[in-house]
Protein backbone atom coordinates (compact mmCIF):
# COMPACT_ATOMS: atom_id res chain seq x y z
CA UNK A 1 0.00 0.00 0.00
CA UNK A 2 3.12 1.94 0.80
CA UNK A 3 4.08 1.88 -2.61
CA UNK A 4 0.58 2.77 -4.18
CA UNK A 5 0.22 5.92 -2.16
CA UNK A 6 4.21 7.21 -3.18
CA UNK A 7 2.52 6.78 -6.83
CA UNK A 8 -0.40 8.54 -6.12
CA UNK A 9 1.53 11.72 -4.39
CA UNK A 10 2.68 12.34 -7.99
CA UNK A 11 -0.39 13.22 -8.48
CA UNK A 12 -2.52 16.82 -8.39
CA UNK A 13 -5.65 14.86 -9.41
CA UNK A 14 -8.04 14.24 -6.00
CA UNK A 15 -8.19 10.62 -4.84
CA UNK A 16 -9.37 9.18 -1.88
CA UNK A 17 -8.42 5.31 -0.36
CA UNK A 18 -11.54 4.19 0.68
CA UNK A 19 -11.06 1.59 3.42
CA UNK A 20 -14.05 -1.51 4.03
CA UNK A 21 -14.48 -4.77 6.10
CA UNK A 22 -15.48 -6.77 3.32
CA UNK A 23 -14.00 -7.21 0.02
CA UNK A 24 -15.45 -6.05 -3.05
CA UNK A 25 -14.77 -8.31 -6.15
CA UNK A 26 -17.50 -7.36 -8.58
CA UNK A 27 -19.36 -4.63 -10.21
CA UNK A 28 -22.65 -4.76 -8.37
CA UNK A 29 -20.67 -5.16 -5.10
CA UNK A 30 -18.96 -1.65 -5.80
CA UNK A 31 -22.21 -0.10 -7.26
CA UNK A 32 -23.42 -0.95 -3.90
CA UNK A 33 -20.75 -0.30 -1.16
CA UNK A 34 -20.38 3.43 -3.14
CA UNK A 35 -23.97 3.59 -4.63
CA UNK A 36 -22.08 4.14 -8.18
CA UNK A 37 -22.73 3.50 -11.51
CA UNK A 38 -21.96 0.78 -13.39
CA UNK A 39 -19.48 3.06 -15.54
CA UNK A 40 -17.55 4.58 -12.42
CA UNK A 41 -16.31 0.77 -11.18
CA UNK A 42 -13.21 0.39 -12.96
CA UNK A 43 -11.63 -3.11 -12.88
CA UNK A 44 -8.55 -3.95 -13.81
CA UNK A 45 -7.67 -6.89 -15.93
CA UNK A 46 -4.14 -8.07 -17.67
CA UNK A 47 -3.92 -9.14 -20.76
CA UNK A 48 -1.57 -11.78 -22.57
CA UNK A 49 -0.50 -10.56 -25.84
CA UNK A 50 2.05 -11.79 -28.23
CA UNK A 51 3.87 -8.56 -27.68
CA UNK A 52 3.82 -9.37 -23.88
CA UNK A 53 1.66 -8.19 -20.82
CA UNK A 54 -0.79 -4.73 -20.65
CA UNK A 55 -2.93 -3.38 -17.89
CA UNK A 56 -6.32 -2.94 -18.93
CA UNK A 57 -8.65 -0.37 -16.92
CA UNK A 58 -12.08 -1.45 -18.57
CA UNK A 59 -15.36 0.71 -17.80
CA UNK A 60 -17.55 -1.71 -15.80
CA UNK A 61 -20.62 -0.89 -17.65
CA UNK A 62 -19.18 -2.99 -20.50
CA UNK A 63 -20.61 -6.76 -20.02
CA UNK A 64 -18.20 -8.57 -22.27
CA UNK A 65 -14.68 -7.39 -23.58
CA UNK A 66 -13.96 -7.33 -26.90
CA UNK A 67 -10.47 -8.76 -26.99
CA UNK A 68 -10.06 -9.18 -31.05
CA UNK A 69 -10.80 -4.83 -30.78
CA UNK A 70 -8.37 -4.60 -28.57
CA UNK A 71 -6.13 -6.96 -30.67
CA UNK A 72 -6.38 -4.49 -33.14
CA UNK A 73 -6.10 -1.58 -31.53
CA UNK A 74 -2.76 -2.91 -29.71
CA UNK A 75 -1.82 -4.25 -33.19
CA UNK A 76 -1.34 -8.10 -31.64
CA UNK A 77 -2.19 -10.99 -33.46
CA UNK A 78 -3.55 -12.56 -30.08
CA UNK A 79 -4.86 -11.02 -26.95
CA UNK A 80 -6.27 -12.62 -24.28
CA UNK A 81 -7.06 -12.75 -20.28
CA UNK A 82 -4.32 -13.26 -18.14
CA UNK A 83 -4.81 -16.66 -15.84
CA UNK A 84 -4.86 -15.87 -12.41
CA UNK A 85 -1.38 -17.46 -11.74
CA UNK A 86 0.00 -14.67 -14.56
CA UNK A 87 -1.84 -11.78 -13.29
CA UNK A 88 -0.01 -12.45 -9.39
CA UNK A 89 3.58 -13.81 -11.22
CA UNK A 90 3.32 -10.29 -13.25
CA UNK A 91 1.98 -8.23 -10.71
CA UNK A 92 2.08 -9.61 -7.55
CA UNK A 93 -1.24 -9.44 -6.90
CA UNK A 94 -4.35 -11.84 -6.70
CA UNK A 95 -7.00 -11.39 -9.46
CA UNK A 96 -9.92 -8.89 -8.08
CA UNK A 97 -7.33 -6.87 -6.05
CA UNK A 98 -5.02 -5.49 -8.76
CA UNK A 99 -4.14 -1.46 -8.52
CA UNK A 100 -5.18 0.77 -11.59
CA UNK A 101 -2.01 2.32 -11.09
CA UNK A 102 1.53 1.46 -9.78
CA UNK A 103 2.52 -1.13 -12.11
CA UNK A 104 5.12 -1.09 -14.83
CA UNK A 105 2.77 -2.51 -17.48
CA UNK A 106 2.03 -0.39 -20.66
CA UNK A 107 -1.74 -0.01 -20.11
CA UNK A 108 -4.79 0.05 -21.85
CA UNK A 109 -7.58 2.85 -20.66
CA UNK A 110 -11.41 3.00 -21.08
CA UNK A 111 -12.62 6.34 -22.45
CA UNK A 112 -16.10 5.92 -20.67
CA UNK A 113 -14.63 6.95 -17.63
CA UNK A 114 -13.53 10.16 -18.72
CA UNK A 115 -17.39 11.05 -18.58
CA UNK A 116 -17.35 10.64 -14.98
CA UNK A 117 -15.83 12.86 -11.73
CA UNK A 118 -14.41 9.88 -10.22
CA UNK A 119 -13.56 6.14 -10.76
CA UNK A 120 -13.60 3.12 -8.46
CA UNK A 121 -11.41 0.51 -8.52
CA UNK A 122 -8.09 -1.77 -7.18
CA UNK A 123 -5.62 -0.72 -4.50
CA UNK A 124 -4.04 -4.31 -4.34
CA UNK A 125 -5.86 -4.72 -1.14
CA UNK A 126 -9.24 -6.25 -1.05
CA UNK A 127 -10.82 -4.27 1.59
CA UNK A 128 -9.32 -1.04 0.30
CA UNK A 129 -10.58 0.92 -2.97
CA UNK A 130 -9.20 3.92 -4.78
CA UNK A 131 -11.60 6.32 -5.88
CA UNK A 132 -9.48 8.76 -7.91
CA UNK A 133 -10.23 11.02 -11.15
CA UNK A 134 -10.17 9.23 -14.51
CA UNK A 135 -7.33 11.97 -15.39
CA UNK A 136 -4.75 10.55 -13.11
CA UNK A 137 -5.08 6.98 -14.49
CA UNK A 138 -3.96 8.61 -17.51
CA UNK A 139 -1.31 10.67 -16.26
CA UNK A 140 -0.30 7.98 -13.32
CA UNK A 141 0.10 4.71 -16.00
CA UNK A 142 1.97 4.04 -19.10
CA UNK A 143 -0.84 4.63 -21.30
CA UNK A 144 -0.69 3.45 -25.22
CA UNK A 145 -3.98 2.90 -25.90
CA UNK A 146 -7.08 4.40 -25.12
CA UNK A 147 -10.79 2.37 -25.61
CA UNK A 148 -13.06 4.30 -27.61
CA UNK A 149 -16.68 3.62 -26.51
Amino acid sequence: MNELEGVLERTECRYEIVHHQKPILSREDGMNYFGIEAGQTAPTFILKTDKGYFVFIVSGKRDKLDLKKIAILLDCSKVKLASPKEVKTVTGFEVGSVPMVGLDLPCVLDKSHFKYDFVYGGTGKATCTLKIEPQALQELNHVVAILES
